[in-house]
């Protein structure tokens, strides 16, 4: 049996080779670093497989949130709501921003943010809700438009972990990050779409937010030297956005693959009462393979998995509400139960283009084995 890896990227790198060093042979010989052709191509790519208006490249995913923010004019104090449960660059850029985050508690079904806790976060501050679209898996997008609408809220997708995934809408099936009034996302390498670096990009079907963003990526110039408004230095170079290029066409495999792997965990962990698998459907492209243990093991199946060497993590092992940087004493422990009992049972197994079925059963019987 081959190595288990959390992430194959070797193994994803090795068929795409030829092409992969020839896109970046083929930037260093033209020396356009920074924002050449490979960027603009890539740009016009992504519109077209999102069939969104604008694409604007940046430097990374949780950049592409903060400009997104900076983009919709939000200003110190505004509330902007998210989720307590994902990875704290969500909240980070709010932070950072000097806009005041409310974190709100999710749902144990699929672990996205709680409509009804949206709904009690509401306050004549709000301005911006921020879903994330966890593990590869929507958020309820058609009740936070609704609430947004109600509310005149703005929308801020943050879709770094489901690039490929889809919503089924009231009005039609639509590409998670082009639902709301921004998307933002991430080509960090383990992303389902992954450069060899650090990159991100922001979409949005707004003419004039677009002009606006494209301005902010670039130290507010529209003009060389002509600063119209306040901006940063965040751009994806050209060689990230080759090697995006070359696996973008692959994209829908690479997810599909994902969705295969899924499926047959599900169907091999499923039949143990004190495992919960995620929901299997065609639009969950499953960045992450997240299951619960529902007996108090745990932690002790993390240690058993980790003596055996098998990879496996805890996304999230502490709530942002409880974080250092991010405790408020607006925030009790009554209104976070989901998110506190995830913490307790949440446990990512290895998902990835390149895992085989032959690993898969390994590591099932190995939990199964275990949790009894």
């Amino acid at each position: 049996m081959r190595k288990l890896q959390m992430v194959d990227l070797k193994g994803q790198y090795v068929k795409i080779k030829d092409q992969v060093d020839k896109a970046i042979i083929d930037v260093i010989d033209s020396t356009a670093f920074i924002n050449g052709p490979e960027v603009k191509q890539f740009q016009k790519d992504l519109e077209n497989y999102l069939n969104v208006k604008h694409v604007i490249p940046c430097a990374n995913g949780t950049d592409a949130l903060q400009i997104a923010m900076m983009g919709l004019g939000l200003k110190h104090g505004d509330e902007v709501i998210t989720t307590d449960f994902t990875f704290a660059a969500t909240v980070e850029v709010i932070a950072l921003l000097n806009l005041t985050p409310v974190l709100v508690d999710c749902d144990l079904q699929d672990m996205n943010i709680s409509i009804e806790a949206i709904k009690n976060a509401i306050t004549p501050k709000t301005k911006a809700i921020v879903p994330v679209h966890l593990f590869g898996q929507a958020a309820d997008m058609d009740a936070i438009m609704a609430l947004a609408k109600e509310h005149n809220l703005y929308v801020i997708e943050d879709n770094a972990q489901a690039v490929g995934g889809s919503y089924s809408s009231k009005d039609g099936i639509k590409k998670l990050g082009t639902i709301g009034d921004v998307g933002t996302t991430s080509f960090f390498p383990s992303k389902n779409l992954g450069c060899y670096g650090d990159g991100g990009a922001i979409f949005t079907n707004n003419n004039e937010l677009a002009h606006t963003i494209r301005g902010i990526v670039n130290h507010g110039m529209y003009e060389r030297y002509r600063h119209d408004v306040v901006g940063v230095n965040s751009r994806l170079d050209s060689v990230q956005a080759a090697v995006l290029r070359i696996k973008l066409p692959y994209l829908d495999t690479y997810n599909k693959a994902r969705q295969n792997a899924a499926l047959y965990y599900a169907k091999g962990l499923g039949v143990n009462k004190n495992i919960v698998v995620p929901d299997n459907n065609e639009f969950h492209v499953f960045h992450q393979y997240v299951i619960r243990i529902t007996n108090g093991k745990r932690d002790g199946l993390l240690a058993h998995l980790q003596e055996k060497q098998i990879p496996c993590a805890i996304y999230y092992p502490i709530p942002l509400h409880k974080q250092k940087a991010y405790i408020d004493k607006r925030y009790i422990e009554e209104a976070f139960p989901v998110t506190n009992q995830l913490s307790d049972e949440v446990i990512a197994l290895p998902i990835h283009t390149e895992l085989d079925t032959e690993q898969q059963d390994y590591l099932i019987n190995t939990i199964l084995n275990y949790i009894n």
